[in-house]
């Protein structure tokens, strides 16, 4: 039994702490004084509070723990995973990052730990996916199609907020970057926009984003590769306009001489509305297709992935996709599945003999179930 310290207790980051729970012990820290709140059916995981924006409060409270996941809004990760190294420790980590997590592979490498960046459902379990298929075949094409959607589509924004709302508006405003015949291709977020029929589910709205990250480094043998996103029908319109008007912009506006930036209105107005309510469902849906040759043959191998809201435990969609990806690569780690120095991708881990498939049986145990053709 591992000590195990979680940073960060939101949707996500607490179902990864409950989950982890069950055979280690576990501390939740996050900068919000209700997180006990969160726990009272699990009295075994102990709560701090502490502002997770101080690097030297970081290395301090990890310092003592076997493990750390980082489970912290994106804008946070960076420093976040640095200071973790620095303590030297071990680390999984779920935060969507704009920085290049990979950057910090030296100083992982300095102080001998391991590091395993972007380790939710997408990325993550894509990667993952797509390094076992990279070791077993000549891929020639990787394609992600994902989503996470509430049941009850709501008007005005048919949508809600399955992780954290400002990684959200990420999505509907960083540049997509794609491969294109092993040519990097960017495209403004939300652009070639696809109708595509989900069983099960009905008709979604595809669009170009910035999910392919470190794949465009590490698969640089594979020609074609791209990931969308999914909404339902109607979504990129609304978002564009909301974009092209200036509601997403970090730069300042004078207001009658008070300087305001319109994404902090914005997310003021906006967050409410996305919130899930209690009891709310979601799912999450995702295809994964790749095409290559393996032993002279064409082949391609297709993932499909539709999970729901559990009422038993009431858990969304999103947090379990995400958060037992996490906890399935921790546990990989800790059963030393995976071990190298340095800062690493997910796609490192699936390319390991045997751990795509402790991974789906690790998920399939809590009802993530990945169904391959």
């Amino acid at each position: 039994m591992k000590k195990i310290v979680v940073l960060g207790a939101g949707l996500v980051g607490s179902v990864i702490a409950k989950d982890l729970s069950k055979n280690h012990v576990v501390t939740s820290v996050d900068v919000n004084p209700d997180t006990a709140g969160k726990f009272l059916e699990f009295p075994s995981i102990q709560t701090i509070q502490a502002d997770l924006s101080d690097p030297g409060k970081i290395k301090e409270i990890v310092s003592r723990f076997d493990l750390v996941i980082g489970a912290v809004p994106g804008f946070m990760g960076y420093q976040t995973m640095k200071a973790v190294i620095e303590a030297g420790r071990n680390m999984v980590d779920i935060s969507f990052m704009s920085e290049d997590f990979l950057s910090l592979n030296g100083l992982a490498q300095k102080h001998k730990v391991t590091v395993i960046a972007d380790c939710g459902v997408a990325p993550g379990m894509g990667n993952i996916i797509l390094g076992h298929h990279n070791r077993e075949m000549n891929v020639q094409l990787y394609e992600c199609l994902v989503g996470g959607l509430p049941v009850i589509r709501e008007w005005p924004y048919e949508y809600k907020a399955v992780f954290s709302p400002i990684d959200v508006i990420e999505e509907y405003t960083r540049p997509a970057r794609y491969i294109q015949n092993y040519e990097r291709i960017t495209k403004e977020a939300l652009s070639d926009p696809e109708l595509i029929h989900f069983d099960n589910v009905g008709t979604l709205e595809s669009w170009n984003s910035d999910g392919l990250r470190s794949l465009m480094f590490t698969m640089k043998n594979i020609p074609h590769m791209i990931e969308k996103t999914l909404r339902y029908p109607g979504c990129i319109e609304y978002l564009k306009v909301l974009r092209e008007s200036g509601f997403f912009s970090y730069e300042e506006l004078d207001v009658n001489g008070v300087k305001i930036r319109p994404i902090d209105i914005t997310a003021k107005l906006l967050f409410p509305k996305w919130k899930l309510k209690e009891g709310e469902e979601d799912f999450t849906i995702m295809r994964i297709t790749i095409k290559g040759i393996e032993n002279g043959v064409e082949k391609t191998v297709t993932y499909n992935l539709l999970d729901k809201y559990d009422r038993e435990s009431k858990t969304i969609s999103m947090a379990r996709t995400t958060g037992y990806t996490c906890t399935a690569v921790a546990s990989l780690l800790l059963d030393g599945g995976f071990s190298a120095h340095g800062v690493h991708a997910p796609e490192a881990v699936g390319a390991g003999i045997g751990n795509l498939g402790y991974i789906l049986k690790y998920l399939e145990e809590r009802k993530v179930i990945y169904r391959r053709s």
